[in-house]
C-alpha cells in the first residue's frame, strides 16, 4: 500500500472543523497530546509502517524540514 496523496474526503472542511473543535478548550500541553494520540490511532488503523513512515516524511517536506 501507499499514502493517498489526491483528495480522498467528502466533507474536508467538516472534517477540518471537527479537528479544530477538538482542541479548543485545551491549552497547548493538552493540544500536543490529542494530536499525538490521534496520530497513533490513525497510524494503529493504517497498520502499515512504510505507509506511516512515508506520510511523516511528507509532512516534515512541507514544513521546508528533510524527515530526521
Amino acid at each position: 500500500m501507499s499514502l493517498k496523496r489526491d483528495p480522498n474526503l467528502a466533507d474536508p472542511d467538516g472534517l477540518y472543523a471537527a479537528l479544530i473543535e477538538a482542541h479548543g478548550d485545551l491549552d497547548e500541553a493538552e493540544s500536543l497530546a490529542l494530536s499525538s494520540r490521534l496520530v497513533l490511532l490513525l497510524a494503529n488503523h493504517i497498520g502499515d509502517p512504510a505507509v506511516v513512515r512515508e506520510a511523516i516524511a511528507v509532512a516534515r517536506r512541507s514544513m521546508g524540514r528533510a524527515a530526521s
